[in-house]
């Protein structure tokens, strides 16, 4: 089959959206699918590449205003309609639902290509937090995405808690649910990375702690290090991940006085991902804002217990007492006593351990890439 995969977030950005959509192109032209990717590129002028065995797209693009490192690409109509027509794709796989996703939507739609949207999305992602709730700006989200939804093929959402929020606020088209999937060769359980564990300066001899993932407001790890400064446990918490909110973040552990307890590592190359997740005891995320959750996935597959917010969908993935504890959303004490539990417990680690790779066995990415072959083909006329 041919596919385009059109997406406002790709390589060099750097989140769940990237990931996800690199790892879908990519393992679908290993399948032997012809793959076009139509992305942002990092700058007012696109461009022609490639990623492998995947042909790389990229439009001019200017600054999203809401969320740094972000780019909204710009694709007219006409332009939009020859790109589609140049490559003559079986179905449209579109990733977002603006600027480049809508455009790209019109055009398939002209010349009856099936198009598959996927939400990634909260209105905490524009908004910036969780926290900084507002009926109405989330009835506008909801609106908008849903209203952009009904006009496609079918919609996907990487969980039920994703698709059910869709269905609520007015999803009419047929729809589904499909992980965004984990590589189960790559993140497996195994002996840790010593040559990672010297150069991020990790203890030896401490329980670890990690957390992965953007360091943005609405994953909310002042709450973690929050739960880290009331510990009782000697542990060791490692923050992997840049963003926007470091200095804040950095600012507020010097505040709670756990600098020595907590080392932030920066951004963590995926090659590197596998043996930092195997250095650690436990894996923590008190973020408000998952439709799934990819770090999370990639902590259970290396055979990692976890605490995790019972926000989102977090709990389709953390059952509570089997592969790790589930408590309140802000609630820092309850996540420090949790912690602590694991700690200092390694008979209770290595127990939910098992049930954490156990689990996430349902979400390997052959699996997901041999489900959207199969919504594909059902779409394709």
């Amino acid at each position: 089959m041919r596919v385009m995969v059109v997406t406002d977030q790709y390589e060099p950005m750097v989140g769940g959206v990237p990931t996800v959509t690199r790892e879908l192109a990519r393992g679908l032209a290993e399948r032997g699918h012809t793959v076009a990717v139509v992305a942002p590129g990092p700058g007012r002028r696109g461009g022609t590449g490639s990623d492998g065995r995947v042909s790389v797209i990229t439009r001019g693009s200017v600054r999203w205003p809401w969320y740094e490192g972000m780019r909204l690409g710009w694709l007219p109509a006409a332009a939009a309609g020859k790109l589609v027509a140049a490559f003559a794709p079986d179905v449209a796989h579109i990733h977002s639902p603006v600027t480049l996703g809508v455009m790209a939507r019109i055009g398939a739609r002209r010349q009856r290509v099936p198009v598959v949207y996927t939400n990634h999305y909260l209105p905490a992602n524009v908004r910036g937090s969780a926290r900084s709730r507002s009926a109405h700006l989330d009835a506008l989200f909801y609106r908008y995405v849903v209203g952009f939804s009904n006009r496609c093929s079918h919609v996907t959402a990487p969980s039920a808690t994703a698709l059910g929020l869709l269905r609520d606020h007015g999803l009419r088209v047929p729809s589904g649910v499909v992980s965004n999937g984990v590589d189960l060769r790559a993140y497996a359980p195994g002996p840790g990375d010593d040559r990672l564990r010297r150069r991020f300066g990790l203890p030896v001899g401490r329980p670890l702690v990690l957390s992965v993932g953007r360091l943005s407001r609405e994953k909310r790890l002042g709450v973690l290090l929050d739960a880290a400064a009331r510990m009782d446990n000697d542990a060791q918490l490692a923050i992997a991940g840049a963003g926007p909110d470091e200095a804040r973040l950095r600012a507020c552990a010097d505040r709670l006085g756990i600098t020595g307890k907590v080392r932030f590592l920066g951004f963590v190359p995926g090659a590197d991902l596998p043996g930092l997740y195997r250095l650690a005891d436990a894996f923590a995320i008190a973020s408000e804002a998952e439709l799934q959750s990819l770090a999370t996935m990639e902590a259970m597959a290396t055979g990692l217990p976890v605490v995790a917010a019972n926000a989102g969908a977090l709990g389709e993935l953390v059952r509570h007492g089997e592969n790790g504890f589930l408590v309140a959303p802000g609630d820092a004490a309850g996540m420090a006593a949790r912690l602590d539990q694991l700690c200092a417990d390694p008979v209770l680690r290595q127990s939910m351990s098992a049930a954490s790779a156990r689990i996430i066995a349902a979400h390997d990415r052959h699996r997901s890439l041999a489900a959207w072959e199969s919504l594909y083909r059902e779409l394709c006329p």
